[in-house]
């Protein structure tokens, strides 16, 4: 899907596959490599997870391999070695993700395996109990990082009340309150037909395929039983948070409310991102905090489409006696960006940037199926995938302005910073 704009359109090559049982499908058949790729989603993901037992979702997500069927984990993933397949599971925020890779000789063991994963989870007490120490090990470890932490405390704030605060791979303390009947519970709530959606790239054809989603989901049940997640605005803008931590750089992390992905100004909110931090060495604060000042080693910002709440943030970190400059800096070059938009050179090296940079997200069957999944996720149809470098280049110095003006808006930020900062404090919303 990486050939030239004069080839055949990338959502020509897109089948829309349908099941004898009625499960739907994103196909697109390559024979170039003996490889198939399924990426795979329901809605509902760690803003699901139950109240006071953040990281449910995750630890779900870690089990559904640990075991299924007839086979114990150690079994189950002595198969998956032996034919050499790749399949995981992942909880994010709104979402929960199956991954499957195999060789297409190996097709049918590993949908074999697979459908006893998503339909058939042993849950045993060894795997839940070790899965919970690993996932333990990996949020102590995240409670000592400045970086998780600045996280941490910019996620509390930005959407306290709301499970946005907690972290989908769950929050100490909370995790060993999951059992197994809450496992059980969130497995026959999230999974469901309803919600699903499936891509698949390789060498496999559309009859074939179509006979085996039946054998994967065609089982679960019809409808998800997902508890509503309300709306949310980032809180706090204009706040700066400082926890006390004794490390040699302080750790910073901003943000404000970003747009969702269907809106009419996501694209052009996109290129002037790029232009203010989302460019690896191209962006103002780049240049600004990083080459002119050498004040960090690396900066950046990003558009995050979280669901019920879109959020535009970014991090950086820097020795403690020049985090207030940095920060400083870094509110300077938003609020000038919000004020008059980009240059017409800025914008026309974005967009080149953009609409070049997008052929590598289908450089691998992988990539290929992940970037067919998210479009169906985000609720557009194949045609887009012709129809976005186009959207791109029609960004518009108006469009670029407006944009930046929605936002950044008043550039008032809401600021966490894990360290000792000198000559930044704590500071109340604005």
């Amino acid at each position: 899907m990486n050939a030239p704009a004069t080839a055949v359109s990338r959502a020509a090559r897109v089948q829309h596959v349908v099941s004898p049982g009625g499960v739907a499908a994103w196909l697109v058949e390559d024979y170039a490599v003996p490889l198939v790729a399924m990426e795979f989603s329901f809605a509902g993901g760690g803003s699901q997870d139950p109240a006071g037992k953040a990281g449910a979702g995750a630890l779900l997500a870690s089990l559904l391999d640990e075991g299924a069927g007839d086979l114990e984990a150690e079994a189950f993933h002595r198969a998956l070695d032996d034919h050499a397949i790749r399949l995981s599971f992942s909880a994010e925020r709104d979402e929960f993700y199956g991954h499957l890779q195999t060789l297409s000789r190996h097709t049918e063991k590993a949908f074999e395996l697979m459908a006893l994963a998503l339909n058939a989870p042993r849950f045993d007490a060894e795997p839940i109990e070790r899965v919970r120490g690993q996932i333990n090990a990996v949020l102590r470890r995240e409670s000592a990082d400045p970086d998780a932490m600045a996280a941490q405390a910019w996620r509390r704030t930005a959407w306290a009340g709301h499970p946005y605060a907690r972290s989908a791979r769950g929050e100490l303390g909370e995790i060993d309150a999951v059992t197994r009947d809450d496992l059980v519970s969130l497995h026959g709530r999230i999974l469901a037909r309803d919600t699903l959606k499936v891509s698949v790239v390789g060498a496999i054809d559309a009859e074939t395929l179509g006979h085996q989603l039946d054998a994967l989901f065609a089982r679960l049940p019809a409808k998800a039983q997902l508890t509503p997640i309300p709306e949310i605005a980032i809180q706090g803008l204009g706040r700066r948070i400082v926890v006390e931590y004794d490390v040699p750089q302080a750790n910073i992390r901003f943000g404000r409310p970003g747009l969702a992905r269907r809106d009419p100004d996501y694209i052009p909110a996109m290129v002037v991102n790029h232009i203010l931090g989302g460019g690896a060495f191209t962006s103002r604060l780049w240049q600004e905090v990083r080459e002119k000042r050498g004040l960090t080693y690396s900066v950046y910002s990003m558009l995050a489409t979280a669901e019920h709440s879109p959020s535009f943030i970014g991090s950086t970190s820097t020795k403690n006696e020049r985090a207030a400059e940095s920060l400083s800096v870094i509110e300077t070059e938003c609020a000038r960006l919000a004020a008059e938009g980009p240059t017409a050179e800025e914008l026309e090296k974005a967009k080149k940037y953009l609409v070049g940079s997008y052929a590598l997200r289908f450089d691998t069957s992988t990539k290929i199926a992940g970037h067919l999944l998210q479009l169906q996720r985000d609720g557009f149809e194949a045609e887009y995938l012709d129809r976005r470098n186009a959207e791109v280049e029609a960004v518009t110095l108006d469009d670029a302005r407006r944009a930046a003006t929605r936002l950044i808006g008043d550039a008032k930020l809401l600021v966490a910073i894990v360290g000792r900062p000198e000559g930044v404090a704590e500071q109340a919303a604005a």
